[in-house]
């Protein structure tokens, strides 16, 4: 059995997860319109591999704090079936499905926050996901993050204490799919390496190291 990890947003999908939670939050009127302003400012930082994650979710949680659980599950299950499922490239889905009929063990692993990722995660049939932890107390959402993000090195060192906490697991291979510069880390950690509809930076590193690339359609 080997074990496969997909990045989400602009790999498994055509956008990004995060920021349209944030468009969808604010077209059902359950947040300002200026969070979207905020939002899309920092996604810039991202895009340049310079966002200070903590920053990022301190921004896009606080429509949360002091709701519960069951009212914002009930929320992204609507948020997933309209923005979420109509963007999943087939070619991704594809890929998927071949590691399954393989018997792999497939994570879809994420810089967004886990009360969006492991739903969306569950409906692609993946068999996990690994997120930035985001804190619940009493059945309610705080509006903080906990333990270590999700997010370029963040990614090796999640997946590493994964790893410790199932030692029954035994993978043969690994197996890491990304768009982004942002998973160089992850994308080094794993035995192959394939990169989807890479930008500049991301193509030189993908011929430096011999990586597959992909050009995904939907």
């Amino acid at each position: 059995m080997d074990l496969a990890l997909f990045d989400l947003d602009e790999t498994l999908i055509d956008d990004d997860s995060a920021s349209l939670w944030v468009r969808w939050l604010v077209a059902e009127g359950f947040a300002p319109a200026e969070l979207e302003r905020q939002e899309q400012l920092l996604m810039q930082s991202y895009y340049q591999g310079q966002l200070s994650m903590e920053d990022y979710m301190q921004a896009t949680l606080v429509p949360l704090a002091g709701l519960s659980t069951q009212t914002v599950a009930g929320w992204v299950q609507r948020y997933i079936r309209r923005d979420i499922l109509p963007r999943v490239y087939p070619a991704a889905r594809e890929r998927m499905q071949w590691h399954r009929e393989r018997g792999d063990c497939i994570l879809v692993i994420s810089a967004t926050g886990e009360h969006l990722v492991a739903p969306i995660a569950e409906q692609l049939g993946a068999d996990g996901a690994l997120a930035i932890g985001v804190e619940v107390a009493e059945g309610r959402f705080t509006g903080n993050t906990y333990g270590t993000m999700t997010y370029q090195q963040g990614k090796v060192i999640r997946l590493q204490q994964w790893l410790q906490q199932h030692p029954e697991l035994q993978f043969a291979h690994s197996h890491g799919y990304s768009d982004s510069i942002n998973d160089k880390a992850m994308l080094e950690y794993v035995d192959s390496a394939t990169v989807i509809n890479p930008n500049s930076d991301l193509g030189a590193l993908a011929e430096l190291h011999g990586w597959e690339v992909c050009h995904w359609e939907r």
